[in-house]
């Protein structure tokens, strides 16, 4: 099981992937004011192969090069964060802040890179100072503020659920490195309740609590619950084994954003249970091979490296499941490997090469056993 860790986890983003393509193939042809039919899928497509491209570098990458370039990567990082609010080069959309304009690129979502920086300064920071990851100092203080900086630029740019699955990713790297509980539990509650006070003092957010809460009552159906009331309708009328593809109804301008944050429903409706239960399957085996990666590592950087980059990948998929299928307040994340977007597609791609490379790394040379024929026995005679 462990040493096939690369190949179920290679194996499931596969099908995700594949999975993704076949279902924007069907969804972005209705996306109001495109006129190019097949223009999302042609996009990621092309960032398909360029996240390949990232995942073979990302693997072959020296462990040493990410650890000395972490600091800087997270400096950089931080910069572009602050980008977001610079008019000319930040991109508003529906009153979020979370892109980019970069020349020769284009729109560049910031967070998705942030990430991976996150993790891979967390892991070089507790590889350095792996003895004392007890200690108040460098155990807790100087990891969370590492990790809370580019944090709450996220959340300033009102991406409140990439700044959520981002300190769970955090927080879990830290339970399981060893940082104690007494520092992380107060923490933990102390955050819930400031977020929790935000939302209730933001208009925005508290809408969405209350249509989520109240999704049977007509008046959320229409406004802030109408996503969340639509998926169901598209999973009800996708029944036990779907409507076959293409056949969906949802996505003709009802469950808005169905190429993006909504693309799992569709899935339900057209295909059926077998492939939102399939969906499910390819994220546990995910997470399955990245912790046996992380089991298997040799040092502390790439074990810490491995847990991390299978919490970003796990995190924001259960969420997004979650909210589909109308477990969990809408919150906007997407699909991992499945909803379009070319800078979530790229660095999930990074994230999984980079778990393959501390796998390949990891696989030691047996040992040769010598026959007893061969060995030399010394006996002192007194």
């Amino acid at each position: 099981m462990l040493r096939l860790s690369s190949i179920l986890l290679c194996t499931a983003v596969a099908c995700l992937v594949a999975l993704g393509l076949t279902m924007l193939a069907s969804t972005s042809v209705w996306v109001q004011g495109i006129e190019e039919p097949y223009l999302f899928l042609r996009k990621q497509s092309i960032m398909a192969g360029l996240g390949l491209f990232a995942a073979l570098v990302c693997a072959w990458a020296p462990p040493g090069c990410l650890r000395k370039l972490a600091p800087w990567m997270l400096g950089a990082t931080c910069v572009l964060l602050g980008l977001c609010f610079v008019p000319g080069i930040g991109v508003e959309i529906y009153g979020a802040k979370r892109w980019i304009l970069l020349p020769g690129i284009g729109q560049f979502q910031v967070s998705e890179m942030a990430k991976l920086v996150v993790i891979i300064m967390l892991a070089s920071w507790f590889a350095r100072w792996q003895s004392e990851v007890h200690t108040f100092w460098r155990g807790f203080v100087l990891p969370g503020v590492i990790a809370s900086v580019p944090i709450l630029l996220i959340a300033a740019e009102t991406d409140v659920g990439s700044a959520l699955s981002l300190s769970v990713a955090v927080g879990a790297l830290m339970f399981c490195v060893g940082t104690r509980i007494f520092y992380l539990l107060p923490t933990a509650m102390l955050a819930l309740s400031g977020a929790s006070y935000y939302i209730y003092h933001n208009e925005n957010r508290w809408d969405r609590i209350q249509a989520w809460l109240h999704l049977d009552d007509p008046v959320y159906q229409i406004d802030k619950g109408m996503q969340q009331w639509r998926a169901l309708l598209a999973l009800g009328n996708g029944g036990p084994w779907g409507v076959g593809l293409g056949n969906g109804v949802e996505k003709f301008g009802t469950l808005t954003f169905a190429h993006i944050d909504f693309i799992f429903p569709v899935v339900g409706e057209e295909l059926g249970l077998p492939f939102t239960l399939g969906v499910v399957l390819c994220y546990v085996l995910i997470t399955v091979a990245g912790v046996a990666i992380a089991i298997q590592a040799t040092n502390m950087f790439n074990r810490c490296l491995a847990l991390g980059l299978t919490c970003v990948i796990s995190v924001p998929a259960i969420v997004n499941i979650g909210v589909t299928t109308a477990m969990l307040p809408n919150d906007g994340l997407p699909l991992p490997f499945v909803s379009y977007g070319g800078t979530s597609l790229i660095f999930s791609l990074a994230a999984v090469g980079m778990l393959v490379g501390i796998h390949r790394r990891s696989q030691t040379s047996p040992r040769h056993e010598f026959s007893l024929a061969r060995e030399h026995r010394f006996v002192v005679h007194l």
